[in-house]
């Protein structure tokens, strides 16, 4: 069915005021119209040309993807009554998975999650995440075990085994060959990329590491199971940015579009490409490689534009003490809804980045497992193209969430200069058929108070390992954001509740 889409509250003419308005995802049922630059489009396609054969005409899957952009520039989104192409089949058999980056803040309840629905699950991770930790001088607001103490909990409190390997997936290529021929798994998720866009942002050091680590990474995998000769499924956590945010102009489709070309010629390729971020365009770079090993080698790859995750712990991770998730809090890792959770429980003032008017896809961490869960069971056909799904639940704007929490803690808003180089303010309507289909009943805001106070209880609970001085962001997308920061020295004022 369609939930409601409400827009972004209005603008605050004084800070702290606004309502709680929230656009969830849903199928199409209303006419959208907007522009494309479909120079951008048409340059876009000649370089990702999608599976470049000739479309069939209206009346078979030319809008299935939700959308069709003509020469003029009209943007029109498919027929609610039309069904998203998919190329999947149900495969729920249990898979020997591994789980690249498997130790992170995504990777590690899934691959909990995984394990307990029978997957023989293998983690890869160079633990690079925690070294960031020791590097930005913060760490995680919970207490994280070592990969060895967290294999052996599980293993207590489950019965079942979670192995855990060290490895540099960017540099130690040979190593990850040697290690698919011999585990030979049915599948891999790969986690394995820097997944912060502010720390992609806070030097030339970090921009360049961050495009070194993620595209080499992702581009060693691949040549990997090439080189293997296995038939192995390729699962990716990508990410909504790779779209842009309010440059599509009507409901973001799952990852294609189709085209009308010069002379009528019909073409289906990508979602241009918008990154706001070098993280961001890591993603657009791993999604061009995504299309010519699956065109060239046959590769089998489902790429997940996931949402904002909110959220800690999943059923998996609660369950003792030492299987406990991270809980990233700071400016440069920290998700905006766990931060503004984490700042509302503790008493410090929410810092909502300009007006708050951008609006985010949301998920919450149990959705990601299950989401990777559907994906693994649900692999493309051996031929077929890369199969693209959005990996979200519902939108929110900024704001609104900044005061759902200030509702419900008490805890004023505070805006600040955004060091982002983005729109104030931008719509988002989000297509999400294909997991619904696959069976996702997704977390939503408005049923998911017990969450929100969990998230709360544990930001309370560990108040005495926050340093506040970490929680606004410091990496600037360019001088002019940091000048337009330094103009305003003392705007933020931090302390924690007692």
């Amino acid at each position: 069915g369609n939930y409601l889409s409400r827009p972004c509250a209005a603008p605050p003419v004084a800070r702290g005021v606004g309502f709680v308005g929230r656009a969830a995802v849903h199928i199409p049922n209303r006419s959208m119209h907007a522009h494309f630059s479909i120079a951008l489009v048409l340059s876009f396609s000649a370089v990702t040309a999608g599976w470049g054969t000739g479309m069939p005409r209206q009346g078979s899957r030319l809008a299935r993807h939700g959308v069709s952009v003509r020469m003029d520039g009209t943007y029109a989104p498919a027929a609610a009554n039309e069904i998203p192409t998919s190329n999947a089949v149900n495969d729920p058999r249990p898979k020997k998975v591994l789980v690249l980056g498997g130790d992170g803040f995504c990777g590690w309840p899934t691959s909990l999650h995984l394990s307990e629905q029978g997957h023989d699950v293998i983690i890869v991770d160079n633990l690079s995440r925690r070294n960031i930790d020791t590097e930005l001088g913060v760490s995680s607001l919970t207490p994280i075990a070592t990969p060895q103490v967290r294999v052996e909990a599980w293993k207590e409190v489950s019965g079942k085994d979670v192995r855990f390997i060290n490895m540099d997936l960017a540099k130690d290529y040979d190593l990850f060959l040697q290690l698919l021929k011999q585990e030979q798994p049915d599948s891999i998720v790969h986690f394995a990329e820097q997944r912060a866009a502010p720390y992609s942002m806070k030097s030339s050091r970090h921009k360049r590491y961050t495009i070194d680590n993620n595209v080499g990474a992702t581009h060693n995998v691949l040549a990997a199971i090439v080189e293997s000769g296995l038939d192995i499924h390729l699962v990716h956590l990508g990410t909504m940015g790779v779209y842009g945010y309010g440059n599509s102009g009507g409901e973001i489709p799952e990852g294609y579009i189709d085209v009308i070309l010069p002379g009528g010629r019909e073409k289906r390729i990508l979602h241009p490409a918008y990154p706001g971020s070098i993280y961001h365009t890591t993603k657009c770079l791993d999604a061009l490689l995504f299309q010519f090993y699956v065109q060239n080698d046959g590769v089998r790859v489902t790429d997940l534009h996931q949402g904002i995750v909110w959220g800690t712990n999943t059923e998996q991770t609660s369950r003792d003490e030492r299987l406990v998730n991270r809980f990233d809090y700071d400016g440069d890792y920290g998700t905006v809804l766990n931060r503004f959770l984490m700042q509302g429980a503790l008493g410090i003032p929410l810092t909502v980045y300009g007006t708050g008017g951008q609006t985010r896809a949301l998920i919450h961490v149990s959705d990601t497992c299950r989401c990777i869960e559907l994906a693994v069971n649900n692999p493309p056909k051996s031929g077929s193209p890369v199969e693209i799904l959005n990996q979200v639940a519902e939108t929110a704007c900024v704001r609104d969430l900044a005061q759902l929490v200030s509702d419900k803690t008490g805890t004023p808003l505070q805006f600040v200069t955004n060091p982002r180089k983005e729109a104030a303010e931008n719509p988002l309507d989000v297509a999400n058929q294909k997991f619904k289909l696959l069976g996702l009943d997704p977390i939503l805001l408005d049923s998911a108070e017990g969450l929100l106070e969990e998230v709360e209880s544990i930001t309370k609970k560990y108040k005495d390992r926050c340093d506040v001085k970490a929680v606004v962001s410091k990496s600037y997308w360019n001088r002019d954001r940091a000048a337009a920061a330094a103009e305003k020295t003392d705007e933020v004022k931090l302390s924690v509740k007692a």
